[in-house]
């Protein structure tokens, strides 16, 4: 029924907002409440967007004022991307404050099982480096909370509080360009209800006293992205035309560090797409090619299902796995299953009705507890680990052959048991942070 005024009149409809419309708003927003504004930008589609959306909001609303942009260089990248980049800042000069970040925090990479890291632009490797440093990059000694220690997700956390404190910023804003369409963890950080928001903003969450992650294009499609990019006529990293013409679906075109686990299955398309970048990065990280050979086969437990060898159980397979692993990898893979064992046996895990009955009815013993911590509708289950078990809801299961799926993905974090970092681990971090927080 249409709204009617106290006179009878029809009260004006409320034009709802595109996209495009939404983030202008929310710019306004930005640039009004916060003194010392940067973008995180990759080279990818989302962050080129939101950049351009940025710079052309503070060209016509806020003429002079300077834009930061955080640019962190992972040495290794196609080309098309580096070309890319280097033509945005250079073009956009006027308007720029480039932080490109050339530092040798260290990187996650699934590419081996001797080496759970590696380190871009990493001095004692200078003479592997695929590529020469860029003119004018951030570099180890410009910053003074820089560990050897640090991760990357740490170094950016600890850049934010660094550059605040160099602006003498009252408050910093990092806008980033992820949007909820992308995974289930882009969606969970907009919208976990924990999260100490701005004013209320859905859409900024803040990180430290005085500074905030915004996400003004969270709610963006892949194809809004695309029709921006046609529409206002940006330039685009030519890399998404190779990735098109490959074969590689719209949604899976993503521009990401090449040895992490979301990015491997892709990790051969540089020897089709950038030889020459493919030759040196072969050299750069142990374990690349034979990733890229067999990163969509059981051989890393990747997409078809991992059978067991005959004569093993899984839990011995286990035992077989880390026999062949090194002596620090198979510690840390020990040292997590230590710990999730005694998770399941003292505390529990949390399951659906469903799957607890599936349980039952296969005669595995578990204890249903009357209440838990967790926000959720589940139920707290204590239970040991069990060998495996078929069930729809296998990846909330304890059981050995996750671990040995884990050990075949060259998971070190364990990401795909769900696994959080370990007491230590967290106490370790924690400590890290605080000494480089005080330094700062």
């Amino acid at each position: 029924m249409e709204s009617v005024r106290k006179n009878g009149a029809p009260a004006p409809k409320t034009q709802k907002l595109n996209v495009y419309e939404q983030v202008q708003v929310r710019l306004d927003m930005v640039f009004k409440n916060f003194d010392n504004v940067y973008v995180s930008f990759s080279g990818g589609k989302d962050s080129s967007v939101l950049l351009f959306l940025c710079i052309e909001y503070l060209r016509k609303h806020y003429p002079g004022r300077k834009l930061g942009v955080f640019h962190m260089d992972y040495e290794v990248q196609y080309h098309e991307t580096i070309r890319f980049v280097d033509k945005v800042l250079k073009e956009n000069q006027d308007i720029l404050e480039v932080y490109r970040v050339c530092v040798p925090f260290k990187v996650a990479t699934c590419t081996s099982m001797y080496q759970r890291y590696w380190r871009p632009w990493d001095e004692e490797m200078k003479e592997h480096w695929v590529r020469e440093m860029p003119e004018g990059a951030w570099v180890r000694e410009d910053f003074p909370f820089f560990s050897r220690r640090m991760l990357d997700y740490e170094f950016q956390r600890s850049f934010a509080r660094w550059l605040h404190a160099r602006k003498n910023a009252k408050r910093t804003c990092c806008m980033v360009g992820i949007r909820t369409q992308e995974s289930l963890n882009r969606w969970r950080t907009i919208n976990h209800k924990d999260s100490f928001r701005f004013r209320g903003w859905k859409w900024a969450r803040r990180m430290n006293p005085g500074i905030y992650n915004a996400y003004p294009i969270y709610d963006w499609l892949t194809t809004d992205i695309w029709v921006a990019n046609g529409k206002f006529k940006w330039p685009y990293n030519r890399l998404y035309d190779l990735y098109y013409q490959a074969g590689v679906p719209l949604e899976k075109q993503r521009v990401a560090s090449p040895f992490i686990s979301e990015a491997r299955s892709g990790l051969s398309l540089y020897r089709a797409i950038d030889p020459d970048m493919w030759g040196k990065m072969v050299n750069r990280v142990n374990g690349v090619n034979f990733t890229a050979l067999y990163a969509n086969t059981t051989a890393v437990g990747w997409r078809q299902q991992v059978t067991l060898p005959k004569g093993y159980t899984w839990a011995s397979y286990m035992t077989f796995l880390l026999d062949t692993l090194p002596e620090s990898t198979r510690k840390n893979y020990q040292n997590k299953l230590a710990v999730s064992m005694q998770f399941w046996r003292d505390k529990g895990g949390v399951l659906s009705e469903e799957t607890i009955q599936r349980l039952r009815d296969a005669g595995i013993p578990v204890i249903v507890m009357p209440h838990t911590n967790y926000k959720t509708d589940k139920k707290p289950v204590r239970m040991e680990y069990m060998d495996d078990f078929d069930d729809p809801n296998f990846k909330d299961l304890p059981t050995f052959k996750r671990i040995c799926i884990c050990i075949l993905k060259n998971d070190h974090t364990c990401k795909y048991m769900g696994f959080a970092p370990t007491k230590l681990e967290k106490e370790k971090r924690t400590r890290v942070m605080e000494k480089y927080k005080r330094l700062l």
